[in-house]
């Protein structure tokens, strides 16, 4: 467990030493590993190329809304999908699944002319409304309320009168909250790290998010990398403390669930 814990920690070691350090420091050989004393300066240079601070909005609003958005949408599905019989129930299942099997960057132009048609280009509705949805999330979702939300309880809600609605709320969301922190942390994630769906769709400097902000400190003529690692040390921060807050719900939802039992 050592041994893995220092392998997987180790990019984050030179993450940060690269981000003290000057480019020609970096390039040295044999690797300088050592903290240099340029992180302040190198955060400087990232603070007067480019509006981080705006494009730190920016991604904390898409992110925080369009993973909102995910949990409520696929834990409403997944719960429906588990739970609750009709008519073309798996056939739907299956066509979401195949959804799963197709690459994003497919999808990129038809999703474009979508936009464009909507007058969305440029927008942040157009990266936040085509993702509001995973099929991974629902997939997520219906697997783990499946086993974890007692028939029983689905039927004893019926019995007292709960429509569709109120037994998702009150009945199958305090269950799922293992699964739905996973899938924020999850979700989150990813929406901060989306690079290229921002890169086509956007087109105004002042709504970029922080990864296309980041792009460009990468020069045609020549690369800063103290200060390129000192921006993605920023913008990886966020990150390590959502997972950390996040984890923790998650071990302790799953911590209760399993002392119920």
């Amino acid at each position: 467990m050592l041994l893995v814990t220092a392998i997987s920690f180790f990019p984050f070691y030179w993450l940060l030493a690269m981000a003290t350090n000057r480019t020609s420091d970096i390039f040295a050989y044999p690797p300088r590993l050592a903290f240099g004393s340029r992180l302040v300066e190198n955060i400087s240079n990232v603070l007067t190329n480019i509006d981080f601070f705006a494009a730190f909005a920016n991604t904390v609003f898409v992110a925080g809304v369009e993973t909102t958005l995910v949990l409520f949408f696929c834990s409403l599905a997944g719960f429906t999908f588990a739970k609750f019989s009709f008519r073309g129930r798996r056939l739907l299942f299956v066509l979401l699944l195949g959804t799963m099997m197709i690459p994003s960057q497919l999808s990129a132009v038809p999703s474009f002319v979508l936009m464009a048609r909507l007058g969305w280009v440029g927008s942040f509705k157009a990266l936040i409304v085509p993702g509001m949805v995973s099929a991974f999330g629902v997939f997520w979702m219906r697997q783990y309320a499946e086993s974890a939300v007692p028939g029983e309880l689905v039927d004893a809600g019926r019995i007292d009168g709960c429509g569709h609605l109120r037994l998702y709320w009150h009945v199958a969301l305090p269950i799922l909250r293992p699964a739905l922190a996973f899938l924020g942390i999850f979700t989150f994630i990813r929406v901060w790290n989306d690079y290229m769906w921002p890169l086509i769709i956007l087109n105004d400097p002042a709504k970029y998010t922080l990864q296309v902000a980041l792009s460009q400190l990468d020069n045609v003529y020549g690369s800063d990398y103290g200060m390129v690692m000192a921006g993605t040390l920023m913008a990886t921060v966020p990150l390590l403390l959502v997972f950390l807050i996040g984890s923790r719900h998650f071990i302790a939802n799953i911590a209760v669930g399993a002392l119920k039992e």
